[in-house]
């Protein structure tokens, strides 16, 4: 029979680890994470973990506090701690995976950063990586000979929206024809959800010596309510595009639907955009800039999500429902 869950949320990610244990209904193992003059670092933990399946939580997108290269390598070192003491599995839970979007080589002699990642957790020796909502999953699935759980948070965003849309036709729109997957993925969730398939349609992009241009929709979004669904945001210009064009080919309502809020800079234009009806978002980073209460924004949290994960991984039970 399997023990209670031994949960660990890495410094940055306590505030999100509180809620995942929360929802199991236990509390965050102890541990402590010191600083040294000379930018080192040391975490340990702070209570036995011999022969215990063990989850370390940590979001690996940098911020004010650390950068990404200090979380991952934390991550890292704690993961190895882990093993050292005893730890039966030790399971790796990032609500945002760092280096995901540099999957391929687009130039010569370019790094394929992922795989490099995933090599980073294997000689650690961790048992098991879980991810919310990568860039590519493909990449995902191929950078890791350990097990690798792809989570995904369309489930948590159609529940969300789908009475306030209540009967009116809906169109899934991508803001670019790489994420039609993405899109399509979602589109069955809402169909499971409904019992209706929504239409899909898809932004036009080019992007030239890193400007992007290209206004145009294919397919049909007038009479219909647009969500537009992406894995990221960062300064929102792509997905204001997307969200002006829906408008002005006669969309009745447009939702955004990203799941890592990064909002870096210039990212304010999106808080109330009139282009956007409402904008959800994940807790899985902190966003560079809070939205202030009163915008278009709303939070729909991931915790439960990973809560529910944790439960299927330590208990042995099919984890199809939480990446399909």
């Amino acid at each position: 029979m399997k023990t209670e869950p031994v949960l660990f949320a890495l410094e940055g990610s306590e505030e999100f680890g509180g809620k995942v244990a929360s929802h199991l209904g236990i509390r965050l193992a102890e541990h402590e994470e010191r600083h040294f003059e000379d930018g080192e670092h040391k975490a340990r933990p702070l209570e036995g973990v011999r022969e215990r399946d063990v989850y370390v939580l940590h979001t690996l997108y940098g911020d004010q506090d650390s950068t990404v290269n200090d979380k991952l390598i934390r991550l890292l070192f704690f993961v190895a701690t882990l093993k050292d003491a005893g730890a039966r599995n030790v399971t790796a839970l990032m609500p945002y995976l760092a280096y995901a979007r540099k999957d391929r080589r687009t130039k010569d002699r370019d790094p394929v950063t992922t795989r490099y990642v995933g090599q980073l957790f294997e000689a650690m020796g961790v048992d098991c990586v879980a991810a919310l909502e990568v860039h590519n999953r493909a990449a995902f699935d191929n950078a890791f000979r350990c097990r690798a759980e792809h989570l995904e948070a369309h489930a948590l965003f159609v529940e969300e929206l789908k009475d306030r849309i209540g009967d009116d036709e809906v169109v899934i729109v991508s803001p670019d024809s790489g994420g039609a997957k993405r899109a399509d993925r979602f589109r069955d969730v809402w169909e499971d959800a409904t019992g209706n398939r929504p239409a899909n349609a898809f932004m036009e992009k080019r992007r030239s010596e890193g400007v992007v241009s290209g206004e145009a929709v294919v397919g049909d979004v007038s009479g219909k309510a647009a969500i537009i669904v992406d894995d990221l945001v960062a300064g929102g210009t792509t997905l204001l595009r997307a969200a002006k064009a829906c408008k002005e080919g006669g969309a009745t309502r447009v939702y955004g639907v990203i799941t890592h809020a990064l909002f870096g800079p210039g990212s304010e234009k999106l808080y109330d955009a009139e282009e956007l009806d409402e904008l959800l978002i994940t807790d899985s980073v902190k966003a560079q800039q809070k939205a202030p209460s009163d915008s278009n924004v709303t939070v729909v949290s991931a915790a439960d999500l990973f809560a529910r994960a944790i439960r299927a991984l330590n208990t042995g039970e099919d984890t199809s429902a939480l990446r399909d």
